[in-house]
């Protein structure tokens, strides 16, 4: 037992030795008027309280944010680089401005990853995170009925559109439209039964929109070959007429998924997916991600113990590629072999838009963000761990009051269980 213990002293230790080092690096002052000092945004525990800390996924995504911040009015977010215990190897340290107000730190690609490394960033001990903002920041495939390349979209939901039975297509039931079957179910279009937790979270829609208004006063960037490959969706006629439009600022969904799915298959399984387990009746999927549910239960299980704000999240994506192909082109083509010209606009605009959301939060901290922009939609999962009721799935199972100890007996939640039923298949999954 003792082990432990010291364990736990040693890196308290390291915690604190590695916010003084960061704090004693931190000189000069902010080209922000009227900017705090780095130790106005400290606590008393001498940990920095950004206002919004960025997340990105790998390094384009936040070497543009590297590049562009020294320019704007919020001066260089390489100020200070404090190393944090459980990053990813890759991206081992999170980067912060002089006055501590925006931070940033790359999560790494896909759902373990992003987790990992997002866990590791709340539970470092160096950063009080109460207050923060959230600024998910990463390029994404596009789905072509509703959005286009290089275009800027702001989600309310994030779907694990992938936490499902699979059957590869050439075995699947004739009269399935998909390999895909939801956990417990016998058709495609049904709900899932067997919940994992995770298949949807749903974020702050009145700061979704207020982000959507900030983004959209950029000027955001385009090229002729992104237009050219966009033209190629002419031939669907009015289905792919968003395709065909230059970058602009759009409210939709986004999908996780480790698999990097390419096609008009797959891409419209997953529109029903989103539809039906978000319960809309409107196709709001647009987005294809490989993190962002993944860091939103990091997230969400740091707000059941008031580390972060769930209240405080935005998921902001921009368009790389379409997530299937032209009627003129294949899949493998379109997917491998053809240059679609969205990466370097999608990069670019993931930071014209993105600063400016960043420096309204920084700005206009007291009129509006400090105290929070108060949600009038439920937010959190499909379990209804935070409190309230989802506006999707089978309802709470902690009766609308949230996880608490006293809430969380085993005996009140529906438990996966392998206990067998007749026949001995998937069926008798509970």
């Amino acid at each position: 037992m003792l082990l432990p213990t010291i364990v736990s002293l040693l890196l308290l230790a390291k915690a604190k030795s590695m916010t003084a080092t960061a704090n004693a690096a931190a000189v000069g002052t902010s080209s922000h008027s009227n900017a705090p000092s780095l130790a106005e945004r400290q606590d008393d525990d001498g940990k920095i309280a950004p206002k919004v800390v960025i997340i990105s996924m790998f390094s384009p995504e936040a070497e543009v944010w590297y590049e562009n911040l020294p320019n704007s009015v919020l001066s260089s977010i390489l100020a200070q680089n404090i190393t944090v215990w459980g990053l990813s190897p890759l991206y081992p340290d999170v980067h912060c401005t002089e006055t501590g107000e925006v931070c940033q730190f790359t999560a790494g690609e896909s759902e373990i990853n992003a987790a990992s490394s997002a866990m590791a960033f709340v539970m470092s001990g160096l950063f009080n995170l109460s207050e923060t903002y959230f600024l998910f920041a990463g390029i994404a495939g596009v789905n072509p009925k509703l959005g286009t390349l290089g275009g800027v979209a702001l989600s309310r939901f994030s779907v694990q559109v992938a936490l499902q039975y699979e059957f590869d297509a050439r075995e699947k039931p004739e009269n399935f439209t998909t390999g895909y079957l939801p956990y417990g179910a016998y058709m495609p279009d049904q709900y899932p039964t067997t919940l994992y937790g995770t298949e949807v979270h749903e974020v702050n829609e009145d700061l979704r929109n207020l982000a959507a208004d900030l983004a959209a006063r950029a000027t955001l960037n385009d090229s002729s070959g992104a237009a050219d490959y966009r033209a190629k969706y002419s031939a669907a006629g009015d289905m792919y007429k968003p395709a065909m439009n230059s970058p602009s600022v759009i409210k939709c969904d986004s999908a996780t998924s480790d698999v990097y799915f390419s096609g008009g298959l797959l891409g419209e399984a997953f529109e029903n997916t989103t539809k039906i387990w978000t319960n809309q009746t409107d196709m709001t999927y647009c987005m294809s991600a490989q993190e962002d549910s993944a860091v939103l239960q990091v997230l969400l299980r740091s707000a059941v113990w008031k580390l972060v704000d769930f209240s405080r999240i935005i998921l902001m994506r921009t368009g790389s590629d379409f997530d299937r192909p032209p009627p003129s082109i294949s899949a493998f083509d379109h997917l491998r072999i053809m240059d679609q010209n969205g990466y370097d606009i999608a990069i670019a605009n993931l930071y014209l838009s993105g600063v400016e959301i960043v420096k309204s939060i920084v700005a206009d901290w007291n009129t509006t963000y400090r105290d929070g922009v108060k949600p009038t939609n439920y937010i959190g999962d499909i379990f209804g761990t935070l409190g309230g009721e989802p506006d999707f799935g089978p309802g709470s199972v902690f009766k609308g009051t949230g996880f608490s100890l006293e809430s969380s007996a085993e005996g009140n939640l529906a438990k996966r269980s392998l206990t067998k039923r007749k026949g001995g298949n998937a069926r008798g999954w509970k």
